[in-house]
């Protein structure tokens, strides 16, 4: 889910049936990878073993990254498609390559899709499925747009990619609610997430400020929303780190510390230029931080 603005005019003419390739595109296959991530987290954290839960977690993983996460980036294309004709003009939609109203058929058929699968892997995913659901149509669709704001927006998101698909994780491997030590980590983690996103906005900094969504990069400028988003990452890892090591995970709070510190030693070079080192620290210090995610799960899992 990217942040953008619903327009009101007419979609492409064009209704033949879309190439496969580009509805691949349209999912957007890169985006799986963070809640696909945190649903592995959710699972490790657990402490169960697979034993007879093998096409749970397949399921699992399939419904928090292509299915749910999938769906999301169809609504979005669909409901931001003349924006993306301003950041991305080459994406499906606005490039006419996915025509007519296909958009929104892809998110439909995804949307059923997604809730039959967590139908089958029981009540608790079932209604988080259902929850990521509807965040992803609110996101994007009207009335809510919820990426309207730099403050709703980005916490949408990132409860839905982390704290959402770690709760399913967890709930997938124990067919219960997971310990509330769990529930408190994820949650932080959620919150953090927000920085995340944030530097996901710079990017669309120019199509945002044309069509007066208001991101964080907009309202706050650059240079604040970037301060704003590592303070925000690094205090929820804080957080994290204190409580992991009250719990008695020593070994998991002393590698989310070391983590951390790699993360705010790469901070001064975004703070320097955050437009232009945004993509960079997405891939250093956001990895970082994804790698904290697992050492904070493989503590409370027991396994270190």
């Amino acid at each position: 889910m990217e942040h953008s603005v619903t327009s009101t005019r007419n979609a492409p003419t064009s209704a033949r049936r879309p190439h496969p390739r580009d509805v691949l595109e349209l999912l957007k296959p890169i985006t799986w990878f963070p809640p696909m991530w945190a649903f592995m987290c959710g699972a490790v954290s657990s402490g169960a073993g697979l034993d007879g839960r093998l096409w749970f977690v397949a399921g699992g993983v399939l419904l928090a990254g292509p299915l749910v996460c999938g769906t999301s980036q169809a609504v979005n294309d669909w409901f931001d498609r003349h924006v993306d004709a301003i950041n991305e003009p080459d994406r499906p939609i606005p490039s006419g390559r996915i025509g007519g109203r296909w958009g929104l058929y892809i998110a439909l058929i995804m949307t059923v899709i997604s809730a039959a699968v967590g139908w089958l892997l029981g009540p608790l995913v079932f209604v988080a499925g259902l929850v990521g659901l509807a965040l992803a149509w609110g996101y994007s669709a009207p009335p809510f747009r919820f990426k309207t704001s730099g403050w709703t927006g980005p916490a949408v998101v990132g409860f839905t990619y982390e704290g959402l698909s770690w709760f399913t994780g967890a709930t997938v491997m124990l067919g219960a609610l997971p310990a509330m030590e769990v529930l408190i980590v994820l949650a932080l983690y959620s919150i953090g997430a927000h920085g995340i996103m944030t530097l996901n906005d710079f990017k669309a900094v120019e199509g945002d400020k044309a069509t007066g969504l208001k991101s964080l990069p907009v309202t706050m400028g650059v240079s604040g929303a970037a301060r704003f988003a590592c303070a925000t990452m690094a205090g929820a890892q804080v957080i994290v780190i204190a409580l992991l090591a009250v719990w008695g995970f020593t070994l998991s709070a002393v590698i989310v510390g070391a983590v951390l510190a790699a993360q705010i030693g790469a901070m001064p070079k975004l703070l320097r230029d955050p437009k232009q080192y945004a993509p960079w620290y997405n891939g250093v210090g956001v990895t970082l931080y994804v790698l904290g995610m697992l050492a904070a799960a493989l503590g409370l899992g027991g396994y270190i």
